[in-house]
């Protein structure tokens, strides 16, 4: 018996907030429930030896490992796309980056260069998520786990290193910034979360700090809503109770991980005709839980992720700085670890 040798490239294939807007997001979003079945499936397209994929309400990425390059991204393109007619359109929605371009880019999201929110600290536990969940379904090996394991080295020391986290550091907290310049001051606002997974838990806190002193969590988990209401000192709304209670509430920031509207456009209206006054909604999901025809009703004022993105431009000017510091910590980073990490060589035994 003897063996062939050839070199694995690594590569990473996806869109995200800059590449495309929220309506296509959407489309390629997946849940966390669903990450490891989908993350098996892509490991099982032609060209693809090892893999993880990430999913968040800014991007759908895959960092993949392959020795064919070209017919690899095709197979993967495939997959996302389908059988759609708009398969032109959508793919040039994606970026395409290999070997020290796709290295670096791993490197700027695990340190929250290339979030929407610059330094955010939640995308640092996602990707550690994603990893987890494609190492215990057997899509990594020796390539992904090597690069990974300094991935994740690399993103603390950036954000310990500069003051990339100073001031607000998650696409929640934005979202709390922005209900605060609709509404002033939060004291006497009525303000509802939907959702207890990370997001909705960090602008709850954010909620908190800001000195919003009404605050009410629904969930489809009662106990994790329970669990995030004592948190922030607020109360708890079943689930099956919260649409009609917007009667009441101020602002809506809703972050869940279901497929379809929670909140729909005939629904609010009834809600709205009986208020008398304006109603703030944030939908930070992805794919959208509020229909986006809600910002048609008089008096509701709905902001999305794309409002989000531009919201955030600011803040990003503000550390820029930091961010040049960051983007030079990565290069040095990668010119001295990027040989080691990205000769990979695999042997296939030959009879």
């Amino acid at each position: 018996m003897s063996f062939t040798e050839h070199s694995l490239e690594m590569f990473c294939l996806g869109v995200n907030y800059r590449t495309s807007s929220v309506a296509v997001r959407e489309r390629f979003a997946v849940t966390k429930a669903r990450v490891p079945e989908s993350v098996a499936k892509l490991a099982a397209l032609p060209g693809v030896a090892e893999c993880v994929l990430l999913s968040t309400c800014n991007r759908t990425e895959i960092y993949y490992w392959s020795a064919t390059g070209a017919p690899a991204k095709e197979a993967i393109l495939s997959h996302f796309l389908g059988e759609s007619g708009e398969q032109a359109d959508l793919s040039n929605c994606f970026y395409y980056y290999t070997g020290e371009k796709a290295l670096t880019h791993l490197a700027r999201v695990a340190a929250g260069l290339d979030s929407m929110v610059l330094g955010e600290t939640e995308i640092f536990g996602q990707l550690k998520d994603a990893y987890h969940a494609a190492w215990e379904r057997g899509t990594t090996a020796a390539c992904s786990n090597r690069v990974f394991q300094q991935i994740f080295s690399i993103g603390k020391k950036v954000r310990s290193s500069t003051r990339i986290t100073s001031g607000p550091t998650s696409v929640g907290a934005a979202a709390v910034m922005l209900a605060q310049s609709c509404l002033g001051e939060l004291s006497g606002a009525k303000v509802l979360v939907v959702g207890a997974g990370e997001v909705a838990r960090t602008t709850a806190q954010s909620l908190k700090s800001r000195g919003a002193e009404s605050i009410f969590v629904a969930n489809r988990s009662y106990d994790r809503a329970v669990e995030l209401a004592a948190g922030v000192g607020g109360q708890v709304i079943r689930f099956a109770e919260w649409l009609p209670y917007l009667e009441h509430i101020d602002i809506v920031i809703v972050s869940t991980s279901a497929p379809v509207y929670v909140v729909t456009a005939q629904r609010l209206l009834q809600i709205q005709q009986k208020r008398d006054r304006a109603l703030f909604l944030v939908d930070l999901s992805v794919p959208r839980n509020i229909d986006p025809e809600c910002a048609q009703i008089p008096g509701v004022h709905l902001y999305d992720m794309d409002a989000m993105e531009k919201l955030t431009q600011e803040t990003r000017l503000l550390r820029l700085s930091e961010m040049t510091e960051g983007e030079q910590i990565i290069r040095d980073w990668v010119n001295t670890c990027s040989p080691d990490l990205l000769q990979n060589r695999r042997f296939n035994r030959v009879r």
